[in-house]
Order: C-alpha cells, then sequence, then structure tokens
C-alpha cells in the first residue's frame, strides 16, 4: 500500500489540535488527521496510553529473555544480519539505525550511527524493548506489525509526544505462506527525512524474504517444485522475481509478494489453489522442465493470458521419484542396457561415435578433454552429456563461454575475489566459477578467445590446482575435470601468438573433433529423435521432398540451426496434422532449401509446381501466426522461428 510522501501529510499544527481534541474529548476530526493515522491514535488511546507526560513502564527483556528469543527467531536474524549491514551501508552518515523486530515488536538486532544510537536509547531503541502500539503508541515498527502493511510515522505523527523527534519506515517481514515474521525498520532525526527511505527499506525486507524462501523450500529437502518467475527470463534470479512453492500433486504451498501480485492471488489463496489454477500449462510439463534443467527459462502463460518467464527447480524427492522410476523399468527389462547421457546423443555417426566411446573412458580422470569444431555443432552438448555419464555426475557442471563476458570482467567470474577488490564489486565477495565446480566439471567454452593475459592465471590452476580470488586471500584447493571447447584452430592461434603453447598442451590431454552437420551420415535418425522429443504425445513426420531438400542442404549453423528449425515447424503444425511440410519451416530456411527460391519476385514455378512469388505471403502467414500462438509475445515468437527480435520486427513491417 502506497505511503503519502511528506508534503501529502497533516502539518505539525493540525497533529497538535487533533491530540488536544483526542485528550479532551476521546475523538479524533477526520479533516485534520489521516484516517490510517487516526486509527492507529485511536487505538493507543483505547489501550490507555496518554500522548503526554510521563510513559508507563513497558516490557523489556532480559538478557536470558533476549537470548531466548534470538534462539526462537535464529533463522530470521540469521537472514537479517546480512541484508541489514548492506541496509546501513546505504544509510551510514544520515543520523539514523536500521532495526529488526520480531513478531510482538521485541528488537532482536540494531545497527546504526553512533551518535545517534545514544539519543535512541533514551527512548528506549534498544535491544529486548517491545515497540508494540499498546506499549510505545504509533510508531512505525508497531504499526507495521498492526496493519501488516508498510509504514511511515514523522515526527509529530508518533502518538506519544517524546517520540516526536524522530522519523521511521518499517516494513512486515512475511514468511512464505504470508504469516507476519517481525519487521524491518529504518528510524532517525525527523530533521533527515526522505521519501525514498521506505523504498529502500521494503527493498531490504524482500531480499529477507527471498533468503527465507530459498531456505524454507531448498530443493536439496522440498519434495515438491520451485517456479521462480519474471516478465522478462535476465530478471529471474533477481530480489524482483516472484517466488512459488508448489507440492507434488500441484498445491500452492508458498510465495512471496512479487508471485502473488503477477499471479493475482492472495495470501488466504495458498495451500487450497492447484497450479492449473493460476497457469495454463500442466503440472507434467512444470515437473519435466525442473528434472531436466532448473537453469533454463521457459514461457508460460498466467490464466489471464499473460505471458511471462519461469524457471523451474525440481525438489529431491521429485528427482528421486523419476530415479526410482528409472530403476523400475530396467529391472522389469534387465536385458536392455541402461542408457547414459552420452548414448542419447549416439544416432549412428561413425565419427560422433568414436569421440563418444573415447570421452566416456577419459570422464572422472585428471586428463583434459579438449573439443574443436564449428558453431553450432553441440560442443557444450557433449561437454554436459560427457559430465552426466561420468563418476562426477551428482557434482556441478560449470560452464563459462569466454567469448560471452568482457574481458575486464572474466577474471572476476572465474577466479573469484574478495570483497572489495575492485569497483563494483559485491561486499561479500564471490567464489569464482573454477571453485564452484570443486568436485565436478569446469567447461570453458571458447578458450580460444580467452585473453592472453588470463591464459597465465589459468595455467598456474591446472598446474598447481588451487586458486587465488582477487583481492589477495589465502589459496583454495581445486577439484575437477577440465573440458573446453572452441571453433578456432589452436596451433594456428599459437603461432600468431594469441594463444599460449604452453597453455595449449595442458589444455590438450585429448582433442575431440565433432563433425558439422553436413559431413554426419545420421540426418534421419537425428531428425526422427528430435521429433519425438518435441511431440512425444504423437508421431510427426517430414514430407519426403521436404527431407530431401534437407539431405541436400549444408546446414551452416549445424545442429543448433537444425534444431531450432524442427522447434518452428512443431509449434506451427496443428493438432490434426502428422507431417512437417514447407509451410511449417522458417522462412528464412524455406528460402534456402526451395530450388530457385532466390528468386522471390519473378513469379516462376519451381520443381515442385509452387510459384516462388508466394513465399512472402506464407512467410508473413508463418510469422503471424507464431505471434498469435505466442500470445503476442515476440521474444518467444523470434525464438521459436528461429530469427533475431529484430529481424521479427522488421519482416512485421514490410
Amino acid at each position: 500500500m502506497p505511503t503519502p510522501v511528506l508534503q501529502d501529510r497533516s502539518v505539525p499544527s493540525q497533529l497538535r489540535e487533533a491530540r488536544r481534541q483526542l485528550v479532551s474529548h476521546g475523538r479524533l476530526p477526520t479533516d485534520l488527521i489521516q484516517t490510517d493515522l487516526a486509527r492507529s491514535w485511536l487505538r493507543c488511546w483505547e489501550a490507555g496510553l496518554q500522548p503526554m507526560g510521563r510513559m508507563p513502564g513497558a516490557p523489556n527483556a532480559s538478557g536470558a529473555q533476549l537470548t531466548r528469543e534470538l534462539e526462537r527467531q535464529r533463522e530470521l536474524v540469521a537472514h537479517a544480519r546480512p541484508v541489514m549491514e548492506f541496509l546501513h551501508e546505504q544509510t551510514r552518515g544520515t543520523d539514523s539505525m536500521s532495526i529488526l523486530a520480531g513478531p510482538d515488536g521485541m528488537l532482536l538486532h540494531t545497527l546504526g550511527d553512533p551518535q545517534f544510537i545514544g539519543r535512541a536509547e533514551r527512548v528506549a531503541l534498544r535491544l529486548g524493548a517491545t515497540w508494540q502500539e499498546q506499549f510505545r503508541g504509533t510508531n512505525a515498527i508497531g504499526t507495521a506489525l498492526a496493519d501488516g502493511r508498510a509504514v511511515v510515522v514523522h515526527a509529530q505523527e508518533h502518538y506519544l509526544e517524546r517520540n516526536g523527534f524522530l522519523t521511521c519506515a518499517a516494513v512486515p517481514i512475511h514468511d512464505s505462506k504470508g504469516r507476519i515474521l517481525g519487521a524491518l525498520d529504518v528510524s532517525g532525526d525527523h530533521r533527515g527525512y526522505h521519501r525514498h527511505t521506505l523504498g529502500l527499506v521494503r527493498s531490504a525486507a524482500r531480499m529477507i524474504e527471498h533468503r527465507l524462501f530459498d531456505t524454507r523450500h531448498d530443493p536439496r529437502q522440498w519434495s515438491g517444485l520451485r517456479l521462480r518467475f519474471h516478465m522478462q527470463p535476465e530478471g529471474i534470479g533477481t530480489v524482483a522475481e516472484g517466488l512459488l512453492a508448489l507440492t507434488e500433486d500441484g498445491l500452492l504451498a508458498g510465495a512471496n509478494a512479487a508471485a502473488l501480485e503477477l499471479l493475482d492471488l492472495e495470501w488466504s489463496n495458498l495451500t487450497h489453489t492447484r497450479v492449473d489454477a493460476v497457469l495454463a500449462e500442466p503440472l507434467a510439463l512444470l515437473t519435466d522442465w525442473g528434472q531436466r534443467s532448473s537453469s533454463t527459462p521457459h514461457v508460460v502463460h498466467t490464466t489471464t493470458g499473460q505471458a511471462v518467464w519461469v524457471r523451474v527447480e525440481a525438489g529431491r524427492l521429485v528427482h528421486a521419484a523419476r530415479t526410482a522410476l528409472a530403476t523400475e523399468i530396467c529391472t522389469a527389462k534387465p536385458v536392455v542396457a541402461a542408457a547414459d547421457a552420452l548414448a542419447v546423443l549416439d544416432t549412428g555417426d561413425a565419427v560422433f561415435q568414436s569421440a563418444i566411446v573415447r570421452a566416456r573412458k577419459l570422464m572422472g580422470k585428471p586428463i583434459a578433454i579438449l573439443l574443436q569444431g564449428e558453431s553450432g555443432v553441440g560442443k557444450e552438448v557433449f561437454a554436459r552429456a560427457a559430465h552426466h555419464s561420468g563418476p562426477r555426475h551428482d557434482q556441478p557442471f560449470i560452464a563459462v563461454n569466454c567469448a560471452a563476458l568482457p574481458e575486464n570482467l572474466i577474471e572476476a567470474e572465474l577466479f573469484g575475489y574478495q570483497g572489495g577488490a575492485f569497483t563494483g564489486a559485491r561486499r561479500e565477495g564471490a567464489p569464482g566459477r573454477i571453485r564452484e565446480a570443486h568436485g565436478g566439471t569446469l567447461f570453458l567454452d571458447e578458450i580460444g578467445d580467452m585473453p592472453l593475459s588470463l591464459q597465465a592465471r589459468l595455467l598456474r590452476v591446472l598446474q598447481e590446482r588451487v586458486v587465488v580470488p582477487l583481492g589477495g586471500g589465502k589459496p583454495v584447493a581445486v577439484d575437477f575435470c577440465l573440458v573446453c571447447a572452441t571453433h578456432r584452430d589452436l596451433p594456428v592461434e599459437m603461432l600468431a601468438g594469441r594463444f599460449r603453447e604452453d597453455l595449449y598442451y595442458r589444455l590438450n590431454g585429448l582433442t575431440l573433433r565433432l563433425p558439422p552437420l553436413r559431413e554426419r551420415t545420421d540426418l534421419h535418425h537425428l531428425l526422427q529423435r528430435e521429433l519425438q522429443s518435441l511431440v512425444p504425445e504423437r508421431p510427426v513426420a517430414i514430407a519426403p521432398d521436404v527431407l530431401r531438400a534437407m539431405s541436400r542442404y549444408r546446414w551452416p549453423g549445424n545442429v543448433r540451426q537444425l534444431f531450432n528449425a524442427l522447434r518452428t515447424a512443431c509449434a506451427l503444425i496443428d493438432a490434426d496434422e502428422a507431417t512437417i511440410d514447407w509451410n511449417h519451416l522458417p522462412d528464412d530456411l524455406l528460402v534456402a532449401l526451395r530450388p530457385g527460391a532466390s528468386a522471390l519476385t519473378t513469379g516462376t514455378h519451381d520443381e515442385a509446381g509452387v510459384q516462388t512469388s508466394d513465399l512472402r505471403a506464407l512467410s508473413r502467414t508463418t510469422i503471424e501466426r507464431t505471434v498469435a500462438d505466442c500470445k503476442g509475445n515476440l521474444s518467444e515468437a523470434a525464438r521459436l522461428l528461429g530469427i533475431s527480435r529484430n529481424t521479427l520486427y522488421r519482416k512485421r513491417r514490410a
């Protein structure tokens, strides 16, 4: 609920008159004081508090009582402390303090400017004091807890005159079921009031709620699904994301305020609402996404038709159920060997088979693997499959694209850093991707694009198996399997002085060349496997003339281009169709596959007798149909069509 800014508040003379009338007549004139503030003042009056004069005794916990309460609220305090340190950094030097209170208003933790803390303690803003309205009058902490909303109480808005030197902003902290766990507050001298303070406190409270949600619904213990929402894929994983926890049978078990707003729900809807009442996508599909990859965002649609991005994380028991099912199937058919992730990639090409056999023998051994091949041949997919087929399959697989990171960030990304090591560094520092790969596999994609200055540091890590973060600190031992990939010819790069010779021979334990799609002999099997994955509920074939054209095509984008084209075709095919034909293909691939398709404006006919001047109309129809299927989400439509968003905009305007 928005809190009025300072200039919208009652002026001091009005507040003094309202206070006088309350004391004299026991009522408050509605034209002198805001409605919400008046309700709080009346609650205080009915509790027997007098706004002027000495204040009656209020609860103040002893040392032993405070210790017991801190232990009882240990989880809340533990998650709030680092956030409060961040909050204090933002308000340092403003004559203020940050305060965490429990659900009963007891102050559990404080941080602030020393000169202000001394003044605050004179009005009992200290650990162990209880700031419920009935004891301390209208105040941001007590009123936020009483009303269950964010509150600013400024200067003489405090019910007790003795607190009039304060300006306070407080926000309730909710758990994932909507219960109020406490309140976060910033209090300071009223002369330092700033309208942005409440927004800062609100953001900090959301950070605490995030941490509490992640703990309560940690996939390592949580038996259901955890969903992360945002209108943009880049917003997933930030403090602005929506969080939703689902039980195994699809009931909403927990959420944060952002998810409730996005899904148009209330806290009271939790525990008796199923996910299919708020999302168009079925629970089975969400579960499958979570089991396959918890890092890949997908587009879902709310029941109101709004498209949002979501990342699904499967809990421990969901994975266990899937493993148990696989075990049951294997037990029922003991003659069939269980296929590992590398075997799934084997669709018959001899060169690819050879790479799979050799990679399987090396995974788990201290020998680096170097994957070479053109862009789009599936180097990262191969590396992930090799990891999941090896003895470290239950350990992390950490992928770093050396070409995608700015040169000034890649060092910090790889090796980590101490807090304050450079401008913009997080206060708590970061472990770095190499340390995150400890025990598992580190995959360095496009290693040929790594800056020379960092190649020496990487070589030292590979030789000594220790990493030292930026900004100093003790060396940390690391143990990981290393897989690198590049589309560059590294021996040529060495001769040109762009790649270190000693690093090359350290990486080149075994070089595996993944063939481009035009050289592979298993195109038909690749198509069949991908179609079964995309449309598992029914058989889908490719029209013979389209298949012949695909077999002749050179596929400059390799497997990535092929799979994008199939995803587009499967999205465009109707439920009653069983064959992918020309009208289901992306327009750029359609032009490339059809003989004579470059003569779009000639009106001539190709070998199949189709007039090529119709291709533009077909392209426009395909694009508009995809946009409609995506409910107007142009980013998702562009992804399905295999083109960039800019290209999609341009073609829609044409």
